[in-house]
C-alpha cells in the first residue's frame, strides 16, 4: 500500500475516483451509528442492575448513626466517603460525596470561585480579567464550564506525558489572572494520555502568583483500565502537593458515572481539610444533603476496591474489543497511508485521531452525511477552535462491536477521501 504522500498527481486523482465510488455505496446503506460520546453502552449499564435487589420496603437504611432516608450528613455518609477516597487515593477525611455528576460540582466549584472567591480572596467576578490553562485536546465540558463564566482560556498543548509543564509553570508563576487549570490526568479525554509521574510532581510544585490558584483534577477515569495487570497508574496529586506545601492548590474530581449509572451514580470531590471547610460551609446553604440512599446503595454494592475492580473488569471485557477493532482497522488501513495517527490507550472512554492538517471538519462532516455521527470537529479544543483542523475524538462505547466495525470502515473511507481531496488541493 503506497503512502498518500508518495502519490503523483495521476495516481492521487485515480484513487479519488476510486473512493467516491466507494462512499456513494456506503452513503446509501443508510447507516445510523453514533460515536459522539462517550456513553456506557445498555450491556453496561446491565451490569449494575443488581444493585437494586439490595433495597426493598424492609431494608434498614442506616449508615453508621445516620437514617440514610432523612436530612444530615450534608457532605456524604462516612462509608461512601471511604469508598470514593479509594478511586481517588486520598484519606476518608479529604472527600465529600455529592450526587450524581462530578460535572455538576466543577461548575459549582468555578461558580462559587467566581461570586464569592477561593478561601477570602476576591471574588473572581469582581477583577478584571479571570485566566483559565486549558490543556488541549481536551474535554469540551470543561472548556464551555469556563466559557459560560466569560473566562478567558489558554490552549496548552498536550505531549506524550501529560501538558507541556514549561508553559505552565510559566503562565502560572508570572500572571496573577491564571486562576485554574482543567485536567484529566489518567486516559485523558480524548487521547488516552495518563500524566507521567514526573508531569504530576511539576503541578505539585508549582509557585503561582495567584493565592487562589487551582488544579482543576477530573480523575474520571482513574478504574477504567482495560486490563487489571496492564494498566497506567497514577501518581496521586493530592500526597504530593502535601509534600510541597501545597495541600490547598487541588480540587480532585471523580464519580461513579461510569461504573454503575450514568445518570444515577455518585460523585465526590477531594481537597485539603481547609478547602473542604470552606466548601462544606458554601453547600451547606444550598442543600441539606445529597441523595444519601443512593450512596448507600453503592457502598453495599460496590463494597471497597477489590469490588469496584473486579466490577471494572466487567466493563473492560465489553468496552476492550471495540477499542481493538478500531485500532485493527486504523492499523490495516490509515498508517500505510501516512494520513492520520492515534493513541491506543490502555483504558478510558476515547480514541484521539489525528488527520492531516485542515481535514478535520471536512471529515466529520463526509461521515455524518454517510450516517455516522461524531463529536464535532474542534470541540476538544476552547471556543471550539481547533488550531490544526486535525483532531477528531472518537468514543467507541455505545455501539456494539460489529456496528463499531462498520462505522470505522465508513469512517476510514471518509479520511482516505478528505485526504486525497486535501493533497489534490495543494
Amino acid at each position: 500500500m503506497t503512502s498518500y504522500l508518495e502519490m503523483t498527481r495521476e495516481e492521487l486523482l485515480e484513487e479519488k475516483e476510486r473512493l467516491e465510488a466507494e462512499y456513494k455505496k456506503v452513503k446509501a446503506l443508510g447507516l445510523n451509528l453514533n460515536m459522539a460520546r462517550g456513553k456506557p453502552s445498555p450491556e453496561q449499564l446491565d451490569l449494575s442492575m443488581g444493585m437494586f435487589d439490595l433495597i426493598d420496603s424492609k431494608t434498614a437504611l442506616i449508615s453508621g448513626g445516620t437514617d440514610c432516608r432523612n436530612y444530615g450528613d450534608v457532605d456524604g455518609i462516612a462509608e461512601a466517603k471511604e469508598l470514593m477516597a479509594g478511586f481517588m487515593d486520598c484519606r476518608p477525611e479529604q472527600v465529600i460525596v455529592f450526587g450524581n455528576a462530578s460535572l455538576n460540582v466543577m461548575f459549582d466549584a468555578v461558580a462559587k470561585a467566581y461570586t464569592h472567591g477561593v478561601l477570602g480572596s476576591e471574588p473572581w467576578c469582581k477583577l478584571d480579567k479571570v485566566k483559565f490553562l486549558c490543556p488541549a485536546p481536551g474535554y469540551d465540558r470543561h472548556f464551555k464550564i469556563t466559557e459560560h463564566f466569560g473566562i478567558e482560556m489558554i490552549n496548552v498543548p498536550m505531549k506524550a506525558d501529560g501538558p507541556d509543564m514549561d508553559i505552565i509553570e510559566k503562565l502560572v508563576s508570572e500572571d496573577a489572572a491564571v486562576k485554574g487549570v482543567w485536567c484529566v490526568p489518567k486516559y485523558s479525554n480524548p487521547q488516552g494520555i495518563t500524566y507521567s509521574d514526573a508531569v504530576v510532581r511539576r503541578f505539585a510544585a508549582l509557585k503561582p502568583a495567584a493565592e487562589d490558584f487551582r488544579i482543576y483534577w477530573d480523575n474520571a477515569y482513574a478504574v477504567h483500565d482495560f486490563d487489571g495487570e496492564d494498566k497506567d497508574v497514577l501518581l496521586p496529586l493530592l500526597d504530593e502537593c502535601e509534600k510541597n506545601g501545597n495541600a490547598n492548590m487541588v480540587y480532585e474530581f471523580c464519580s461513579t458515572s461510569k461504573v454503575t449509572f450514568a445518570g444515577a451514580g455518585i460523585s465526590a470531590m477531594a481537597a485539603s481539610v481547609e478547602n473542604l471547610d470552606s466548601i462544606r460551609e458554601q453547600i451547606s446553604v444550598q442543600t441539606i444533603g445529597y441523595d444519601k440512599i443512593n450512596q448507600w446503595m453503592h457502598v453495599q454494592y460496590l463494597k471497597d476496591m477489590d469490588g469496584v475492580r473486579a466490577h471494572m473488569a466487567k466493563h473492560a471485557a465489553i468496552l476492550r474489543p471495540k477499542f481493538e477493532v478500531v485500532d485493527e482497522i486504523l492499523s490495516r488501513e490509515i498508517t500505510p497511508l501516512g494520513i492520520g495517527t492515534w493513541i491506543k490507550p490502555k483504558g478510558g472512554y476515547f480514541i484521539c485521531f489525528e488527520a492531516l492538517e485542515g481535514c478535520a471538519k471536512v471529515i466529520v462532516k463526509k461521515a455524518k452525511e454517510a450516517g455516522i455521527t461524531l463529536t464535532g470537529a474542534g470541540a476538544p479544543f476552547p471556543y471550539g477552535n481547533d488550531p490544526k483542523d486535525a483532531t477528531i475524538r472518537i468514543a467507541p462505547s455505545y455501539p456494539s462491536v460489529d456496528e463499531m466495525r462498520q462505522a470505522t470502515e465508513v469512517f476510514v473511507c471518509c479520511v482516505k477521501l478528505a485526504s486525497v481531496e486535501k493533497l489534490l488541493s495543494e
